[in-house]
């Protein structure tokens, strides 16, 4: 199949607030919530301001991106690590005691392949109370990472995790 990505409408896809709020979170986000001197302590106040829903003592390193802070929800005692990348177009769910460690990329967004124009075909993504998200390990749309799983380093969870399951990338330690 030829693809046609000039076509490509987006068509059914609501980014939840309008422009103006979008532009704004850009705004936050690139000049200050991202850089390594905003202190951590601030950065869920930040997140609850633009609609976030964050629990009590939850720790978000520098460099740390959220697409929309409107459709991320945060338990109590999450850790995030540097340079996560929560790219929200659907929900994220965060549950309690969750830590998505540094480069891990929690993904709801991607297109439909059998698409000539590409249409999206997104999800949300759930990371159930205990999970543990590894260095540079990816989460993508539609899947929810059990109670006490864990995606390890480098690892791909494409399908749902279920509880207490390790993932890994197969390689020989």
């Amino acid at each position: 199949m030829e693809r046609s990505l000039r076509g490509f409408t987006g068509a059914g896809y609501d980014k939840g607030r309008p422009p103006l709020v979008q532009v704004a979170w850009f705004a936050v986000l690139h000049l200050v919530f991202v850089k390594w001197w905003f202190p951590a302590r601030w950065r869920p106040a930040v997140l609850r301001a633009f609609g976030a829903r964050v629990g009590r003592r939850v720790l978000i390193r520098h460099g740390v991106r959220v697409h929309w802070p409107w459709r991320l929800e945060i338990g109590d005692d999450v850790w995030i690590g540097e340079g996560a990348w929560l790219l929200n177009l659907e929900p994220i769910t965060i549950g309690s005691d969750v830590c998505v460690s540094q480069g891990a990329l929690l993904c709801t967004g991607s297109h439909r392949r059998a698409s000539r124009t590409f249409e999206f075909d997104n999800g949300p993504i759930r990371l159930e109370p205990g999970a543990w998200v590894a260095a540079r390990a990816v989460v993508l749309r539609g899947v929810t990472v059990g109670r006490g799983a864990v995606v390890g380093a480098a690892a791909v969870a494409h399908r749902d995790v279920g509880p207490d399951t390790v993932v890994t990338t197969g390689a020989v330690a």
